[in-house]
């Protein structure tokens, strides 16, 4: 097969028409477009015949110059955007995902914590608190934890914040990402059915001098004690219990975690029974003939003082007054009045 040296797209040079595609559109960049006949004299390539098939069905047919038909496209690579309204302004506009999810007070905890993305977490955080500090922040954990002190330092934030902070645990939460989910505020620490949570005495290493890998060690522990002693009053485990479970990790489903003291509700999504009675469609309906009659008797009893004279017009015209009374809901209320009257109820 001979490829043209101009285009570096290989192409057949057999005669068999094909579109001129650049190597930036073309459909299948990994296969080649050979002819039906290149494994042999009078042997078709299947393969090349079954692609030459599926590349016609997907090109863009046209019909009286429009058309029918366009190809797919890959959805671009990035950070989605998403359409927001401005609340104060009233106009909508697009912005990233993260972007909306920031103006409506979620924080999304989904990767290792490290002290670039904790600043960025604290600067939300901070700013947040600070246009309106009566509404509450929903933080969303996703993650594998992460840097002790860059975890540490989201921790105090939260603490230190005059809004409330809620925590829900979508996915997964270890080590000091399980250690946040705890640190949200009491009554609004969530957690899905098939969440998982593991926790453990955080760890670290040193290397030089003896003197300065016990200064290392002293200040892990020092850190490892405030730790537990926070997780003890926020969980309200027995702090021995905490070190003694922590020694190695400790992993809790939602279940578990829940009893723990970990979280305080398990997120479970509502669901309908099969067996449940269903709702009966002219419930609304016999309501609203319930309250009518009521008025209807209550309109009766206000009547009642001259029920001669309403019984005189409805024997003169009674389907004329009926359709008259009609024409409101004062007028159905007398009409109804005047049904019952003529039934002899107050004659």
């Amino acid at each position: 097969m001979a490829v043209s040296p101009s285009s570096s797209c290989l192409h057949s040079r057999t005669g068999i028409p094909q579109p001129s595609l650049s190597c930036a559109s073309k459909v299948f960049v990994g296969l080649r477009i050979q002819s039906p006949n290149s494994y042999g004299v009078g042997k078709s390539n299947l393969n090349v015949e079954f692609h030459n098939k599926v590349y016609k069905s997907i090109e863009s047919r046209t019909c009286n110059s429009k058309p029918t038909r366009a190809r797919v496209a890959m959805m671009p690579i990035g950070t989605p955007r998403v359409p927001y309204r401005n609340p104060t302004e009233g106009t909508w506009q697009w912005v990233d995902l993260w972007n909306a999810l920031y103006r409506e007070r979620v924080i999304f905890i989904g990767q290792h914590i490290d002290e670039e993305f904790s600043n960025q977490i604290l600067a939300t955080m901070l700013y947040l608190d600070s246009i309106d500090n009566s509404k509450k922040l929903y933080m969303y954990i996703n993650g594998p934890g992460g840097d002790l002190t860059p975890s540490m330092a989201i921790y105090d934030t939260m603490q230190s914040l005059q809004s409330p902070v809620g925590t829900h645990c979508v996915g997964y939460a270890y080590n000091l990402a399980g250690f946040l989910l705890a640190a949200g505020e009491k009554g609004n620490r969530f957690a899905m059915p098939l969440s998982r949570i593991a926790l453990q005495s955080p760890a670290g290493a040193a290397r030089g001098q003896a003197d300065d890998i016990r200064n290392e060690a002293d200040e892990l522990l020092r850190i490892r004690d405030y730790l537990f002693k926070e997780l003890a009053q926020k969980t309200g485990q027995p702090i021995d219990k905490i070190h003694k479970d922590l020694g190695r990790v400790k992993r809790f489903n939602a279940q578990e975690a829940l009893e723990y003291g970990l979280i305080d509700r398990i997120v479970r999504p509502p669901r309908i029974k099969a067996d449940a009675p269903r709702k009966d469609s002219n419930a609304g309906s016999r309501l609203v003939h319930l309250l009518i009659t009521i008025e209807s008797l209550f309109a009766v009893i206000q009547f009642q003082i001259f029920p001669s004279f309403i019984y005189t017009c409805v024997m003169i015209n009674e389907q004329f007054i009926l359709e008259l009374m009609h024409a409101s809901f004062f007028g159905l209320l007398v009409s109804l009045t005047l049904m019952i009257l003529h039934s002899g109820i107050f004659v």
